[in-house]
Formats: structure tokens, sequence, C-alpha cells
């Protein structure tokens, strides 16, 4: 089997590997670059427990070659936290009780995260057409979907901070 060097950068640090031409982001991901909160549930794009920010686009990880992925930048679930704290999507998820097991919890919170940066104020039919493609064995996304709605609370602009960009 072929081997390719390639040059990621993951959650802001960078990576040069030799990666098989036919492994997945995913496996580079979890056994070689040690991200283990990027799930292979189904190895298929059917559950997104994989998915992850790829140049700022969410994708399942188990559809994309790690050779694809040369030159870019990848966001996973570990990603998300900033000096040690919880992202508020992190936070939320745990306050509104929106995991069970935590197997597809990563692949939620990376569909939840792209939604909010382009849709601030969700309602709840953009949460659940956000993530169709992550699928939940153990809750009912009742939860899951207050812990986004929970998160887009959390993450609105303060009232001060509106009130600085009026005043600007």
């Amino acid at each position: 089997m072929s081997t390719h060097k390639i040059e990621l950068t993951v959650n802001g640090t960078e990576h040069e590997l030799e990666v098989r031409s036919n492994e997945l982001l995913a496996h580079t991901l979890r056994d070689t670059l040690g991200y283990t909160g990027t799930n292979v549930g189904c190895e298929s794009s059917i559950c997104g427990a994989c998915s992850v920010s790829l140049n700022g686009d969410v994708v399942k990880s188990c559809t994309v070659l790690a050779v694809q992925a040369d030159g870019t930048a990848v966001r996973t679930v570990e990603g998300m936290c900033e000096d040690h704290e919880l992202h508020p999507i992190q936070q939320a998820f745990t306050e509104e009780h929106g995991l069970q097991c935590g197997y597809c919890t990563p692949g939620m919170m990376m569909s939840a995260a792209s939604l909010l940066e382009t849709t601030p104020d969700p309602d709840e039919a953009e949460i659940e057409h956000a993530l169709e493609g992550n699928l939940c064995r153990c809750t009912g996304y009742q939860n899951i979907v207050k812990a986004v709605q929970s998160a887009a609370e959390k993450m609105a602009p303060s009232e001060s901070t509106l009130e600085e960009h009026r005043e600007e």
C-alpha cells in the first residue's frame, strides 16, 4: 500500500504525517493523532459520530480520505474548549442532559456549532434539520434540541456587547 505525506492543522496544531492511500481521516485523527472525540460508528456516513469541521464545513470524517484533507484545517470536539473551559455547546449538552452514552455527542456538538455559527437563534425545525445527519440510539432527541437552544442563548451577544457595537 502506498503512503503519502500530508499536512493537517488540527485544533490549531500543525501536523506533518505519513498516511496510507486508503486511510480515512477519522482513523488518522483517532489512531494516529489521538483525537479520540471523533468516534467511528458506521464507516458509511449514516451515524455522524465522526463529524468534524474541515475548513469550516462539517463533514463525516469516515467518508474523507486523509490524503484529501492535506493542507486543511480540522476542528474536532476537543478543539471547542478554550483555556480548559467548556464551550457553551458542551456546557449546554451537560446541563440539558443532551447525552446518555455520549457516543454520538461529539458529532452532534460539531453539527450544532456549525448551525450556530450561521444561525445564532435557530428555531426547533432549524435545529432538527441541522442534526439530521446525526443518529442517537439512546435519547429521544428532545434534550439534544434543548441543549442546542440553550447553547444559542448562552452564545447570544449580551446587551452590553450590542450597545458597544451600536456606539461604533
